[in-house]
């Protein structure tokens, strides 16, 4: 079964909702990383919570979540974009240090920031918000963050036990006379008895059920959740030439090629003095016409 992500809305409130539930797409993102048990947990949550949030965008493009420490985790970066087809592509990575702390998120974290950047991919300027780390995890982050910058009320939950990761994301819009004013009070309290394994393993149906049988939900068609990561050799070529050809032949000189390895996927690029004459030669064909894997 494929991963997928559904969006929910309670008839006549101004409640709306997703859940999504990750395994294949996490696995995928992760098999070529060897990330600590409790770091990789925290990337599956980050994963889960980027999908439920760019699911509340009406946008093409990718939505990208960073969090930045001092502590032993430097960097956690998961990117989530929308295809024209609308399927959500995933793909994440970290840097870290040392040991980690067992499940302590703000130990593991330090002092740091939270980034959220929206890039439309149409050629216009990606728009980014940086904030300081507000929560002792990554769900109280990103509610600390959609209340402060977005000013949108917002409840996030979220789980990941390393090799499946879930989430479901409650958000109040503007309400109209007509609508039930304690709806989100209600559904607040009902989502908050929710489990990490009803998170992770029950049918969005049945979980939604579960939690909100004695409301009026409406359940829409889901959306399909998988890896994929938009490493190429011609955007590897691009990097290599805005450092610059004296740069590059350095290297050449020192090691015989240049080898570039993606941190999310761990592709490979490698490129020897031929290659390297032909990148900064202003004769080059067209960008990506000369490619290896």
């Amino acid at each position: 079964m494929q991963d997928q992500l559904h969006r929910f809305v309670f008839d006549h409130t101004p409640v709306r909702g997703n859940i999504v539930q990750l395994q294949q797409t996490l696995q995928s993102a992760l098999r070529h990383q060897q990330h600590p048990a409790q770091l990789r947990r925290a990337l599956g949550e980050l994963m889960a919570a980027s999908a439920l949030l760019i699911a509340t965008l009406k946008m093409q493009g990718a939505l990208i979540l960073q969090i930045q420490g001092k502590g032993p985790v430097k960097l956690l970066v998961v990117e989530c974009s929308v295809t024209e087809t609308q399927q959500l592509q995933l793909r994440a990575t970290a840097k870290w240090s040392g040991e980690l702390p067992e499940d302590d998120f703000v130990e593991m974290i330090g002092d740091g920031h939270f980034a959220i950047t929206l890039d439309p991919k149409d050629g216009s300027q990606p728009y980014q918000g940086i904030v300081p780390l507000a929560g002792d995890s990554i769900s109280s982050i990103l509610e600390n963050y959609m209340q402060r910058s977005e000013q949108i009320e917002t409840r996030i939950w979220l789980a990941c036990d390393g090799e499946s990761a879930g989430g479901m994301l409650l958000q109040k819009l503007p309400e109209s006379p007509e609508q039930d004013e304690d709806a989100w009070n209600r559904a607040g309290m009902l989502a908050e008895t929710v489990t990490a394994e009803e998170l992770l393993r029950l049918p969005t149906e049945d979980l939604l059920h579960r939690l909100f049988h004695e409301e009026t939900v409406r359940l829409f068609d889901g959306q399909p959740v998988g890896f994929h990561c938009s490493c190429s050799r011609h955007s590897v070529s691009s990097m290599m030439r805005m450092l610059g050809e004296e740069e590059i032949n350095g290297i050449i000189e020192e090691r015989g090629e240049v080898e570039v390895h993606c941190d999310f996927c761990n592709a490979a690029y490698r490129f020897d003095k031929v290659d390297i004459r032909q990148l900064f030669s202003e004769e080059i064909s067209a960008p990506g016409s000369h490619s290896r894997h």
